[in-house]
């Protein structure tokens, strides 16, 4: 069963458990490795790793996978976890859609994803509605239950990740999100804020894979940031780093859902695009956005905006274009603070592509000491709008770990204290 691999274990086991989710969670991060690489990866000897991978052979979670590329000498054998044993249940919600999906151990989506239009603002039975729409997506799933290890889900807000509250969305009168969730589904369940699950999407299988410091830009309903040092996802204090959104940059009187005015979100979210959009075309502007729009349905008019841009439509890319370099002069404020090597354009609004790249980079020529900015590059994320519901697959694989690690070190605190007892 699956609870033997990353499920809490008794203080006999701990260890070799600790040393199993070790496995899988490098498994998962690279695919294939040969027992050499997962020895120096969980520091830990090649003939112990090797017993822990014939073990899981033999219980049915890894396989051979062929044999590394020559390099001189013997080729060593390489392993990988097989498809069907590890699952996870990956949430990925804005403050308007949410998407669900079971995933398998290589991100692939089991059933395809689940969209619906579900509204966080003054919603007093979001929760429930969540709850209901992530059990039918396991029962539909056809997946045996025991097979998911956890349920991850990224969500707008100011959220405390150890608590699992989110002090802005999804109310509950006595029980955590965190609580409400795991009692109704049967599964330990993991949230964090949305830009800091595409940051750790990118970080681990995206364009900041190996950089140790990038700030990622979630372009979405609001402007999320996701911070990148050393090598590690950065929360700060309280877990509410990377409100980027709420930089005050303009002085424009457009009063914001913090409550500020002026805010970044002010003038670069897509909400913002699609009103300047419905008030551009009321005004007459030219545009073949003009047929049918707005449709009053969020998600299809900026997917039409965004692709009447890609198809060369003027005023649709003035839009874009304008956002992209409001976009730069905040980045030009994180580039001055943190002199990141990269600055990485992802989630939702990242489907706009190469439009905003250059607006951005002319903000910064302009906002920016060239010192600085010269050796950060603007790119792309290889995840896009994928990025979010990987990173809360990423959550629930290294919060199983973390959770392990400490259970063995009080299995090994209790064994410690009865040996000194006897």
């Amino acid at each position: 069963m699956i609870a033997k691999v990353l499920a809490p274990f008794n203080c006999n086991m701990g260890k070799k458990f600790f040393y199993k989710g070790l496995i899988f969670r490098e498994f998962y991060f690279s695919g294939s490795l040969s027992c050499a690489d997962l020895s120096e990866r969980i520091g830990k000897s090649i003939p112990l790793t090797m017993k822990i991978v014939n073990e899981l052979i033999d219980e049915g979670f890894v396989k051979e996978s062929g044999y590394a590329p020559s390099s001189g000498g013997r080729r060593p054998i390489m392993y990988t976890i097989k498809q069907d044993t590890i699952y996870v249940l990956s949430v990925a919600m804005d403050q308007l859609v949410t998407r669900i999906s079971l995933m398998d151990i290589y991100n692939n989506h089991v059933a395809g994803i689940e969209k619906f239009e579900l509204s966080l603002q003054k919603n007093p039975a979001a929760l429930t509605s969540l709850a209901e729409k992530m059990e039918e997506v396991i029962r539909n799933s056809g997946v045996d239950k025991t097979k998911i290890i956890g349920a991850g889900i990224g969500m707008p807000g100011f959220i405390d990740v150890k608590k699992g509250i989110n002090y802005t969305f999804l109310e509950s009168d006595d029980k955590t999100v965190t609580q409400y969730l795991s009692d109704k589904l049967g599964l330990p369940v993991y949230i964090d804020n949305d830009s800091s699950l595409v940051a750790l999407a990118e970080l681990r299988f995206g364009a900041a894979r190996n950089k140790k410091n990038a700030m990622v830009i979630n372009m979405g309903w609001g402007v999320g940031l996701g911070m990148i040092l050393n090598g590690e996802l950065f929360r700060g204090h309280n877990g509410f780093a990377g409100e980027f959104s709420h930089i005050p940059l303009f002085n424009n009187n457009s009063l914001c859902g913090c409550g500020k005015t002026g805010c970044l979100e002010t003038e670069t979210s897509l909400l913002v695009v699609i009103e300047k959009a419905t008030n551009g075309i009321r005004s007459g502007r030219l545009s073949s956005l003009s047929k049918n729009f707005p449709s009053g349905h969020f998600e299809q008019d900026y997917k039409a905006i965004i692709t009447a841009a890609l198809k060369g439509d003027q005023f649709a890319v003035e839009l874009l274009s304008e956002v992209g370099y409001n976009i730069g002069r905040g980045v030009a404020i994180l580039i001055h603070l943190m002199n990141p090597e990269s600055i990485i354009l992802s989630g939702r609004g990242a489907m706009a592509g190469k439009m905003l790249q250059a607006p951005i980079q002319q903000a910064l020529n302009k906002d920016c000491i060239p010192r600085l900015s010269a050796n950060t590059i603007v790119e792309l994320s290889t995840l896009g709008y994928e990025a979010e519901l990987i990173g809360s697959a990423v959550l629930v694989m290294e919060s199983r770990v973390k959770e392990n690690a400490k259970l063995a070190g009080k299995a090994k605190s209790r064994k410690t204290v009865s040996l000194e007892i006897n």
